[in-house]
C-alpha cells in the first residue's frame, strides 16, 4: 500500500475543522491542521447558518493542509443552500433549528413508503414546503445541500451527494434516485434537484486537485469509520445528535418501523443506515454554555457519584430541541428539586440519554430481526467514560467506544479507496480502523430491574 496524505473538511454544528490522513503500510494517522466555529446567525427573527464563515475556514484549513492527493467534505443533513441562474447564493442557508417548520409534518401525508424516513420538523422535505412561496425559493436554479454546496464553490460542479440527498425526504430509498412522486404531490419543483453522485465519485477540481464525493451525511461518514467485524453489531454516532441503528442491504418499510419513528438512509457501498434520532448531548452542551463552560471532566466526576437513575426524561420530547433555558426545562420535565445542582442535572441528561440510547438499540433489533451482540459507540461522545458506561449498563451489551475521529476517518478512507491507496469494501476500511485506531471496552455492570423502571418513568 503506497503512502498518501488526504484532507476531510468536517464541519458540525457548532464547529468546523480541515484533519490529513497519511495512510500506507499499515498505518493511518490524523492531523487536525485547523478548527473554526460554525456560529449561527439570527437575522430577522430567522436562524441562519454563516455558510461564507464556513466557507472562509475550509479554504484556511485546505491552505494549512498542504498538497494532499484529495479533498472530501462532510457536513451535518437537511439543510441547503438555492443557486440563482447566474450562480450566485440566494441567502445564507436557514438552521434546521429555526422555528419555520413548525406544524408542517403534521399536514402532509405519509411518505415513509417511498422514502423510508423518520419524521423529524425539520427534514428538507418540510423547509422547502415552507420556502415554497418566498421569493428565493421561486428565483433558484438548483438546490444544493451543505457539502455540496461548499463543493461547488471549489470545483464549479453541480450535483447531490447520495447519502445525503437520502436525508432530504425527497430520494426513493428503493430506486435510489429523486421521487417524482413525491416531487409532484408536495407541489415542489423538480428542476432544482440536481443528478445524484455517490461516494468515490471524483466532483472536479481545486487548484488541481481532486475534490472526491465521500459520505457526505457526517454520520454515513462516521459509520464507515465503525471498527466492527462482521454484520453483528449496533452502532451509536454520538455527538451533538445520538444516531442509534444498524446497518443493512434493504430497507424496513414496516408500518411497525414507520410507528417507531426509525430511518432508511443511505450509506457507502449502497447499504442502508437503518437509524433513530435520538436527542444526543445536544441539552448538555446547551447547559455547559449557560453555565459559562465550567470543566466538563470534573462536572463527569461529580455526576458519577450521584445516585442512578434519580431523574429521568424523555429526551425525545421536542421541549429540548431549542437552544437557551435548557437547564429550566430539564427541571421542570424531571421535576428535579430546587436544590439540585448541575451534577445531577449532569446525571440526569446522561442516564436519559443512556435510556434512549438503549431503547432505540432494542427498536431496531426488533424491526429488523437481526440480533447484535455488541455496539460501537463513535464520536465525540466516545470520550464521556460515564455515558460509555452507562450506555453498556442500559443495553445490557458490551459497548467498544470509539474512534472518537470516525467520521474524519470515514472521509478519508472512501477517498482513499478511491485513489488506490486502500483496496477492498467496508470490510477492509473498518479493519484498518480497527488495527490503528484506540478502542475502550465497557462491560455491561446494570440491574435490569432498575432500568426497565426508569423507562417507565421516562415515559419510554
Amino acid at each position: 500500500m503506497t503512502t498518501a496524505a488526504f484532507a476531510a473538511v468536517d464541519l458540525g454544528a457548532s464547529s468546523g475543522r480541515v484533519v490529513v490522513g497519511r495512510l500506507g503500510d499499515g498505518k493511518l494517522e490524523l492531523e487536525v491542521v485547523h478548527r473554526f466555529p460554525n456560529e449561527p446567525v439570527r437575522v430577522g427573527g430567522t436562524l441562519h447558518w454563516d455558510i461564507l464563515s464556513l466557507y472562509r475556514g475550509m479554504i484556511e484549513g485546505l491552505r494549512k493542509a498542504g498538497p494532499v492527493t484529495s479533498i472530501g467534505i462532510d457536513s451535518w443533513a437537511v439543510d441547503y443552500g438555492l443557486i440563482d441562474a447566474s450562480g450566485a447564493l440566494l441567502g445564507n442557508p436557514v438552521h434546521y433549528r429555526d422555528a419555520r417548520t413548525d406544524g408542517i409534518a403534521g399536514r402532509i401525508g405519509d411518505l415513509y413508503p417511498v422514502n423510508g424516513l423518520q419524521t423529524l420538523p425539520f427534514n428538507t422535505v418540510y423547509q422547502l414546503v415552507a420556502a415554497r412561496p418566498t421569493p428565493q425559493y421561486q428565483a433558484a436554479r438548483s438546490l444544493l445541500l451543505v457539502p455540496d454546496l461548499l463543493a461547488y464553490w471549489l470545483t464549479g460542479q453541480i450535483g447531490a451527494e447520495y447519502t445525503n440527498a437520502s436525508t432530504t425526504g425527497l430520494l426513493d430509498v428503493r430506486t435510489r434516485e429523486w421521487s417524482s412522486s413525491l416531487i409532484s404531490q408536495l407541489d415542489l419543483r423538480a428542476d432544482l434537484l440536481p443528478p445524484v453522485r455517490h461516494p468515490g465519485e471524483v466532483i472536479g477540481y481545486h487548484e488541481g486537485t481532486p475534490v472526491v464525493a465521500v459520505g457526505s451525511h457526517d454520520t454515513a461518514s462516521a459509520i464507515v469509520g465503525v471498527p466492527a467485524e462482521g454484520t453483528d453489531f449496533a452502532y451509536i454516532s454520538c455527538g451533538t445528535w445520538s444516531l442509534v441503528g444498524l446497518e443493512l442491504d434493504e430497507p424496513v418499510l414496516s408500518d411497525a418501523s414507520r410507528a417507531a419513528n426509525f430511518t432508511n438512509e443511505g450509506g457507502v457501498d449502497s447499504t442502508i443506515r437503518y437509524l433513530r434520532n435520538v436527542m444526543g448531548l445536544w441539552p448538555l452542551q446547551e447547559c455547559l454554555r449557560e453555565w459559562g463552560s465550567p470543566s466538563l471532566p470534573e462536572l463527569l466526576r461529580e455526576a458519577a457519584d450521584e445516585p442512578a437513575l434519580a431523574y429521568v426524561v424523555d429526551l425525545d420530547d421536542p421541549v429540548f430541541m431549542p437552544p437557551g433555558d435548557m437547564e429550566g426545562r430539564l427541571r421542570t420535565m424531571a421535576g428535579l428539586p430546587a436544590g439540585a445542582g448541575r451534577a445531577t442535572i449532569t446525571r440526569c441528561i446522561l442516564d436519559s440519554l443512556a435510556l434512549a440510547q438503549r431503547r432505540a438499540v432494542r427498536q431496531a433489533q426488533e424491526l429488523s430481526g437481526r440480533d447484535v451482540s455488541k455496539v460501537h459507540l463513535v464520536g465525540g461522545g466516545a470520550l464521556n467514560e460515564l455515558l460509555c458506561q452507562l450506555t453498556a449498563d442500559a443495553c445490557g451489551l458490551p459497548v467498544l467506544a470509539g474512534p472518537v475521529e470516525a467520521t474524519a476517518l470515514g472521509n478519508l478512507l472512501v477517498q482513499a479507496r478511491a485513489a488506490g491507496v486502500v483496496e477492498g469494501g467496508l470490510d477492509a476500511m473498518r479493519a484498518l480502523v480497527r488495527e490503528t485506531q484506540r478502542i475502550v471496552r465497557y462491560e455491561p455492570r446494570g440491574d435490569e430491574a432498575a432500568w426497565q423502571a426508569a423507562a417507565a418513568r421516562a415515559g419510554r
